[in-house]
């Protein structure tokens, strides 16, 4: 692994990955990490994308489950009320990280799985869990909800919900996403999202009743069973937390090194999982100096936390 790299991307979800393939195009020297073996898994989001992002990314098609037109909001058991037009597609968000990532990987000059980031110095110097000490001119940051490259700069998620979410068999067809907002869902909603012969059913909390997911959630799945519209039978869970207080400053600086966060550690709307689904925005411009080797087309300059 190279010791200076030109940039350095933490995580290899959607943002991360594009991000990292997009600033290789450029003629950057990149090193991409992933703190899990691999990228994606396990999936701890709902799977939906909104139609906005279609013309960004590509090959939505493969990986496209069932598309969704419309969104219905239950408020304390009254009857929901429709929003039409709320068009998007449920994903194998599997797959999809997995496409990304495997660009990712053929595009830069070194990834590295099983590789996490344990602490960012106030210079911009990347200490990483195996011993491997990194001094990037760019740092992007896109390592989830608690983003160490977002604490290094003071841009800290403190606003997040405590989810939990699993996958039922789904036994009516339906081409909405439900939301549900309950007195009994502290600082969070739970939600319904159909994807073909299964559900994403999940529920998300303010942290200080996380202790309530599961018993709350258990009470939504026997809800929807009692009104047959899902099985009962429990086929997988996830779950972690989601970003709720709006989106943070993405762009800082350590020093001379400049840092940028992209996905959850900048998030946008927590209800759409449109942060995490991110575009290549975060990767770095560039045009050619006079010797030929990369250069920023605008150079911010040392940017202080």
């Amino acid at each position: 692994m190279i010791a200076n790299p030109d940039i350095v991307v933490i995580g290899l979800g959607p943002a991360g990955s594009r991000a990292a393939a997009s600033a290789a195009a450029a003629g950057w020297r990149v090193v991409a990490l992933e703190r899990k073996s691999r990228a994606g898994r396990p999936v701890q989001c709902a799977e939906f994308i909104p139609a906005m992002l279609d013309q960004e990314l590509e090959g939505l098609g493969a990986v496209t489950v069932q598309n969704v037109h419309r969104m219905f909001t239950f408020v304390e058991g009254e009857p929901g009320d429709e929003t039409r037009d709320f068009n998007g597609r449920m994903i194998d968000r599997a797959a999809f990280d997995a496409r990304l990532a495997e660009a990712a990987a053929q595009a830069v000059t070194d990834c590295r799985y099983g590789v996490a980031l344990r602490r960012v110095d106030g210079d911009g110097v990347c200490h990483l869990a195996d011993g491997t000490v990194l001094r990037p001119r760019v740092l992007i940051g896109a390592d989830g909800p608690r983003s160490r490259a977002g604490l290094a700069i003071g841009q800290a998620n403190t606003a997040l919900v405590e989810t939990r979410q699993i996958a039922v068999p789904l036994k009516r067809a339906h081409d909405g996403t439900d939301i549900f907002l309950r007195a009994d869902m502290p600082g969070g909603y739970g939600w319904f999202f159909p994807k073909g012969a299964i559900a994403n059913l999940g529920l998300g909390l303010e942290p200080r009743a996380r202790h309530l997911l599961r018993p709350l959630l258990d009470r939504l799945h026997r809800q929807l069973v009692a009104e047959g519209r899902v099985g009962d039978e429990v086929l997988s869970h996830t779950g972690g937390p989601i970003p709720v207080g709006g989106r943070l400053e993405p762009i800082g600086g350590l020093r001379e090194t400049v840092v940028l966060l992209a996905g959850d550690a900048a998030p946008g709307s927590p209800l759409t999982d449109a942060s995490s689904s991110a575009s290549s925005a975060a990767a770095p411009r560039s045009s050619r100096s006079r010797d030929g080797s990369p250069a920023l087309e605008t150079d911010p300059g040392p940017v202080s936390s």
